[in-house]
């Protein structure tokens, strides 16, 4: 959308809270229409909402001077990592200003020895692991992108390596956060327990902006494993490859990373990546251990995923075949929007249920696709019970958008009706905003409440996960 286009272009900041910014952060505060945009449109089909202002920060110091400035005039406080998310969490539905924290880069400790770290908001998780390659150690939630770690500590990301290394949620230990009144807080010390007070850590954790700005997260780390392998298989059917999957978690095989592609989505990244994989219903599968462990888990799985009718396991055991493998599947938001026409976009979604339910899910939903008439191919997490859709259509175009739309809203409730969730990683944000109550009940008010209590003015990223 362009900035003549933007709803909230005659809107204006207040001339003393300009001057605030402006002797705070110099030509860090910009109000630049193409600054402007960049901040105001994410990666999903969402339409642009432009804040009225960026705010470049460098420091926890400086995003508490500003929200404590945004604060005093009631203006809005959208923060703002890599601009990666996929539910609108970073649009300025009700304008304001746009807390950039990729500035915020700095690692500021690595303890070896207690297996943890601390680092700056902006930090990516790509940039994290580089630093951390000689210390034999790594960080293992991988959603893709290489999304800011406050970020993803904000969204409660996941991806990948979830089905053995957990979310965001098990690998976060503390934060830093601004609150909406410019209060600086700590939620935890290092210690790897502790039973002192309200969990605050997990509270912010997943909270999309909407009680505070993450500054400074301190992450749990592992060690980098013994032994690597990678394969890539296909099956008959996508339930093949589902009932797989479930078989694979029932029987405990500790599998590191086990990732679902459609024929559809298979052929789009290879299109995408000039990749020779074959076209089919396809896993994904990494095995982490030592060298008799990565070697026993691969023969149990390869025995199980032979019962279900799968062919030749094509396996990568050097590290740059590795990578190969996972940037094709990586840049699957990539493959599908250069599988596009030029007047269509997509929708990125994502539910969750539990893994018992997941090929009833994935069947239903395929043959609800195929009655529409839509083009979208099916990614999974499926280790997880969690799979992703990227529904293509032209979102311009009033019956495609109607179609699509209902489609993804008969997802979503499908999913709630098996015990599911409403996103498994992506986020409430703005786009699954209408969601959350019917999943949750009475619990969203609990969350008003605590809304209320922490952000009373509602400025901290307003239109975000609840409505108040």
């Amino acid at each position: 959308m362009s900035l003549a286009a933007d709803a909230n272009s005659e809107r204006q900041l207040p001339e003393s809270l300009i001057s605030t910014l402006t002797d705070l952060l110099g030509d860090r505060f910009s109000m630049a229409g193409s600054v402007r945009e960049h901040h105001g449109k994410g990666e999903a089909y969402h339409a642009s909402a432009l804040p009225d202002g960026v705010a470049f920060a460098n420091s926890t110091e400086e995003v508490s001077a500003i929200v404590t400035a945004c604060a005093g005039h009631g203006t809005p406080v959208i923060p703002y990592g890599t601009g990666t998310a996929l539910e609108g969490h970073t649009l300025a539905l009700h304008g304001g200003i746009s807390l950039d924290v990729s500035g915020m880069d700095e690692i500021i400790r690595v303890t070896p020895e207690d297996m943890d770290c601390t680092v700056q908001a902006g930090v990516t998780r790509n940039t994290l692991n580089e630093y951390l390659r000689d210390t034999g150690l790594f960080f293992p939630v991988d959603p893709g992108a290489d999304a800011s770690l406050g970020g993803m500590a904000a969204t409660r990301a996941s991806g990948t390596t979830t089905v053995r290394y957990g979310a965001m949620r098990e690998n976060v230990l503390a934060l830093t956060v601004v609150l909406a009144d410019g209060r600086i807080i700590k939620t935890a010390r290092r210690a790897r327990k502790s039973s002192a007070g309200y969990d605050l850590t997990r509270l912010f954790v997943g909270s999309e902006g909407t009680l505070g700005v993450i500054t400074e997260v301190t992450l749990r780390l592992y060690g980098i494993p013994e032994a690597t392998r990678a394969a890539v298989c296909s099956f008959p059917s996508l339930e093949d490859a589902v009932n797989t999957v479930i078989s694979i978690v029932q029987c405990g095989i500790p599998i590191a990373r086990c990732e679902l592609l459609d024929k559809t989505g298979m052929k789009m990244i290879c299109d995408y990546g000039k990749l020779d994989y074959s076209i089919g219903d396809t896993l994904f599968m990494e095995f982490h251990g030592s060298e008799a462990g990565v070697a026993e888990q691969a023969e149990m799985v390869q025995a199980i995923a032979a019962d279900h009718g799968a062919g030749d396991f094509k396996w990568a055991a050097k590290a740059e075949d590795r990578t190969k493998l996972w940037e094709a599947r990586h840049n699957g938001h990539y493959a599908v929007l250069a599988a596009a026409r030029p007047d269509q976009h997509t929708m990125s979604t994502d539910v969750c249920v539990p893994v018992s339910r997941l090929a009833e899910c994935i069947l239903a939903t395929q043959e609800d696709l195929a009655q529409t008439g839509l083009v979208s191919p099916f990614v999974g997490h499926v280790g997880d019970g969690n799979f992703h859709m990227a529904i293509i259509a032209n979102y311009d175009d009033p019956e495609e958008d109607r179609v699509a739309h209902e489609f993804h809203d008969r997802l979503v409730r499908r999913a709630q009706a098996m015990e599911g969730t409403c996103t498994g990683e992506h986020g409430v944000g703005s786009g699954k905003i209408d969601y959350l109550e019917a999943e949750l009940g009475e619990a969203v008010d609990v969350m008003r409440t605590v809304k209320r209590a922490l952000d009373p003015d509602n400025i901290m990223n307003p239109g975000k996960m609840l409505r108040l």
